[in-house]
């Protein structure tokens, strides 16, 4: 598990696996359950993903 720290001392989990980054460790170790077992990505999962919360914010602007 690795942890980054990003900006203000905030934190985010990233998977090892398919390196998605998230604010709760939960996600982070379910993301990496899903890849381990399946080597792919699961839509319900990554939904909760920093990089996906990024990508919302710049299609609504």
């Amino acid at each position: 598990m690795n942890t980054k720290p990003k900006k203000e001392n905030i934190h985010f989990y990233e998977c090892p696996e398919c390196h998605l980054h998230y604010k709760e460790k939960e996600w982070m170790s379910k993301c990496e359950a899903w890849c381990n077992e399946h080597h792919s990505c699961n839509l319900e999962i990554t939904a909760h993903a920093i990089e996906n919360e990024i990508t919302k914010k710049r299609l609504s602007s």
